[in-house]
């Protein structure tokens, strides 16, 4: 049996949490260990998490970043937390309820993962359902998503959704740890994925929003993305090498509440 690692970032969630939560304690079964990394969150969210644990006796790990590290930088908590304990797989589900862990159970249940170095949440293809996304981000993520996949000859169905799974055996050399700590550290994590071959399947999944604040800011996050595509097209190795974040960190430290 696989040693499933299940990893919810949070920052600000104090309105969803309670959903996310709900949701994954429904199927926990699959899962061999959950930590929650929260990005140093201003609202009640840390709270809430923990009083959930105390009142409906949910088992998880809550670790607080030592600083605001980014969504990027909360991932790499989790993915080294998960090389370290020698976890087989880690799945990445936000706290925000956008995306919908029910949606992966099948993929579960099937094990077809163990097909695959990663198994990516698409909102963009037969069988997603959209809620509450606009029209105008929607085509623009497609047009995102039909560049990425002209230029890197890979046929790319969502360029980063808040529900994902990675095989740890790839991710045992770190290569993302350079990586931007923001928003765009999904897009990086394809790039890379495509310059080491890995076998991607995506999958078709809700995405919901509701009472959620969105924290990207499209036009700047857009120009950036193009930046990164294009530094890995003139050179790959140089892309794959090159420091992108704009602080050092040597190691995410975090603290880890009873």
């Amino acid at each position: 049996m696989s040693k499933i690692l299940l990893f919810i970032p949070t920052y600000n969630c104090e309105k969803q949490i309670c959903r996310v939560l709900e949701k994954v304690y429904k199927n926990s079964a699959f899962f061999s260990e959950i930590i929650i990394v929260d990005n140093r969150s201003t609202d009640n969210t840390v709270n809430i998490i923990q009083t959930l644990k105390d009142e409906k006796n949910y088992t998880y790990k809550i670790f607080i970043n030592d600083n605001n590290y980014g969504l990027g930088g909360s991932h790499k908590v989790a993915f080294n937390y998960a090389i370290n304990n020698k976890f087989d797989y880690v799945i990445v589900l936000h706290g925000d309820d956008q995306g919908n862990i029910n949606d992966l159970i099948p993929i579960l249940q099937n094990t077809e993962y163990k097909k695959y170095d990663c198994v990516l949440g698409s909102r963009f293809m037969n069988g997603s359902t959209l809620n509450g996304y606009s029209k105008f981000r929607t085509l623009g993520n497609k047009i995102y998503n039909m560049i990425f996949s002209v230029l890197l000859n890979k046929k790319i169905l969502d360029l980063g959704s808040g529900l994902n799974m990675y095989d740890v055996n790839i991710l045992k050399s770190e290569y993302y740890y350079k990586f931007p700590d923001n928003l765009v550290f999904n897009y990086t994590m394809i790039l890379a994925s495509h310059f080491f071959k890995q076998n991607i399947k995506f999958f078709p999944i809700s995405w919901s929003e509701d009472d959620q604040k969105s924290n990207v800011k499209m036009l700047s996050q857009s120009i950036t993305v193009l930046q990164l595509l294009f530094q890995y097209k003139l050179n790959k190795q140089k892309f794959m090498k090159k420091e992108h974040r704009d602080n050092t960190i040597n190691y995410y430290t975090y603290k880890e509440l009873n």
